[in-house]
């Protein structure tokens, strides 16, 4: 399955190289060529990267599932300025450019906080980046719990997609928005949650529990 979210682009990289294809028939040119078959790259690379593969999301009371795949480079104590405002746990989880890329809802409930950073394009294992990069914060509330996410940008994902509005009742492991080509996502939990990863832990979006209240 590919994710909805990316029908744009692969229909930007399809026409590309279609035209490309063309080019060659009329025009005998190595650069040309090579042009081809690197766009012939991006647009079949494309089809991976993009997936969407099902989920098994656990049907448990007070967890919080992980809202992205990837590995976990970071967990930490920190002061939350902006929806907790107060120390924190934070879990930060590495994309690679091989991570599935769809993020899914980490916790049930209602999108209480809601905004948009532009800012910097720093490594996303940089731990600048938590604070510097362009970046989406949401933060969901049940009324007993609730938690603040970040999709930030990286180096080559300048795109960061969210498809949630301010108000809006979300399900646990519910598909709302993808991060393109590798970056990372942030994740702020109660301090008396009980963290159930720890450092490089490999972990799956709507499947793997990131805690529990």
């Amino acid at each position: 399955m590919i994710s909805p979210y990316s029908y744009k682009i692969i229909t930007i990289t399809t026409v590309i190289f279609l035209i490309l294809l063309v080019l060659n028939i009329f025009v005998s040119n190595p650069v040309v060529i090579v042009v081809t078959v690197i766009a012939g790259f991006i647009f079949l690379f494309n089809f991976y990267f993009f997936r969407d593969p099902q989920r098994a999301v656990p049907q448990v009371d007070n967890i919080i599932l992980s809202p992205a795949d990837g590995k976990i480079i970071k967990i930490d104590e920190i002061d939350e300025p902006l929806y907790f405002k107060e120390k924190t746990w934070m879990v930060s989880i590495f994309m690679s450019v091989f991570s599935v890329h769809v993020n899914r809802i980490p916790l049930a409930g209602k999108i209480e906080y809601l905004d948009y950073q532009v800012g910097k394009f720093l490594a996303a294992f940089d731990h600048k980046a938590s604070q510097d990069n362009e970046q989406s914060i949401i933060g969901i509330t049940n009324g007993n719990q609730k938690v603040l996410f970040k999709q930030i940008a990286g180096v080559i994902a300048r795109r960061i997609v969210y498809d949630v509005q301010k108000g809006q009742e979300v399900k646990l492991g519910d598909r709302f928005g993808l991060i393109h080509y590798g970056s990372r996502v942030d994740i702020f939990l109660p301090l008396d949650t009980q963290i159930k990863v720890k450092l490089n832990d490999k972990v799956t979006s709507g499947e793997t529990i990131i805690g529990e209240f």
